[in-house]
């Protein structure tokens, strides 16, 4: 079998303004390292090593497609293919295009082929523990299900959607999949956290081409039909691949969530989740990019040059120059 990357990256910048925006969002910026979130995730691909990894595939903004292709080179890593949204539609289509790409691209069934769904901006520290997870998915995938990764939580968030486990799957970490819940109150964060049974819903999933498509088509069918024009009414243009504006601009806007893993759990279509703690974080608001960043003996999370006196328990990021900040005497100034 083969493993497909599959690298979504249509963010509009909306997030961590304004250090992200809509022509340079986050996942392209150096938050943590020398390399992007966009960069890291490549890598972690690179970490898998048990079965044949092909070169990573994205599907991000036209807009955005040079700094796609700048951020593959600068990384050293090939691209398996840039495909170019003309507009955004949400995660569903974005797959079922990739996966229509990739019967083109291979000319021969897929049904051997596996596609890693990942988002372009997320952080995880532990890399091998994401490999482990990864390796027990493939099993799931390669037996036609539609797997997830769930994130154990370690706080009743807000923020997140939540996947609530079933049964233990047969030799392996994974869980049936009995219900997806949408963001909760903190009183049902609680509860969720507290029984044991609920995991971080983290958009990242694994499954066969083939079997993400037969879902699709039994719950979107439209979907399937416009991503398929706009693949092979698309074109090449250098080293991308430009879907048809007008079909892919016909076709419904979804999530995978929505289109389909809600669906399944109720049509028994096998949707499983495996337990990911990883030291995952989407980096969805600057307090998230507060709890991932290293603090000092003040309690200070610095990027950049930074110079503090008498502050504490301060985010301070600095991407050009020089910022000298005094919280005692409320003064801040950016040099250079």
């Amino acid at each position: 079998m083969k493993l497909v990357p599959l690298i979504l990256s249509g963010g509009s910048g909306s997030r961590l303004w304004p250090l992200s925006r809509e022509l340079f969002p986050k996942q392209f910026i150096s938050l943590f390292s020398n390399q992007s979130l966009f960069q890291d995730t490549l890598r972690r691909c690179q970490s898998i090593q048990t079965v044949s990894v092909e070169d990573p595939v994205v599907i991000c903004n036209e807009e955005h497609r040079f700094l796609v292709a700048e951020q593959f080179r600068e990384a050293g890593i090939t691209p398996g293919g840039i495909l170019l949204e003309p507009i955004g539609r949400n995660t569903a289509p974005a797959v079922a295009a990739v996966s229509h790409f990739i019967k083109k691209k291979y000319r021969r069934s897929t049904d051997d082929i596996c596609l890693l769904v990942l988002p372009a901006d997320h952080v995880i520290s532990e890399v091998s523990e994401f490999v482990k997870a990864v390796e027990q998915a493939i099993n799931l995938a390669l037996d036609e299900h539609l797997v997830t990764f769930g994130i154990v939580p370690d706080q009743p968030h807000t923020g997140f959607g939540y996947i609530k486990k079933g049964l233990a799957n047969h030799d392996n970490n994974g869980f049936e999949v009995l219900q997806f819940v949408e963001k909760p109150n903190l009183k049902l964060a609680e509860q969720y956290v507290g029984s044991g049974e609920y995991l971080w819903n983290s958009g990242m999933f694994l499954f066969k081409a083939t079997t993400y498509l037969e879902a699709l088509q039994q719950f979107e069918p439209l979907m399937v039909d416009y991503c398929l024009d706009a693949v092979n009414q698309g074109k090449e243009d250098m080293n991308f691949y430009r879907l048809h504006p007008d079909a892919f601009k016909s076709c419904p806007s979804n999530s995978i969530d929505y289109a389909v893993m809600e669906h399944a759990v109720e049509f028994q279509v096998k949707p499983s989740v495996i337990p990911l703690d990883a030291g995952w974080n989407d980096v969805g608001s600057w307090g998230a990019l507060w709890e991932v960043l290293k603090h000092d003996q003040h309690g200070n999370a610095v990027k950049g040059s930074v110079v503090t006196e008498d502050t504490t328990d301060s985010l301070l990021f600095c991407d050009q120059g020089i910022l000298a900040v005094n919280q005692r005497a409320k003064l801040t100034r950016v040099l250079g």
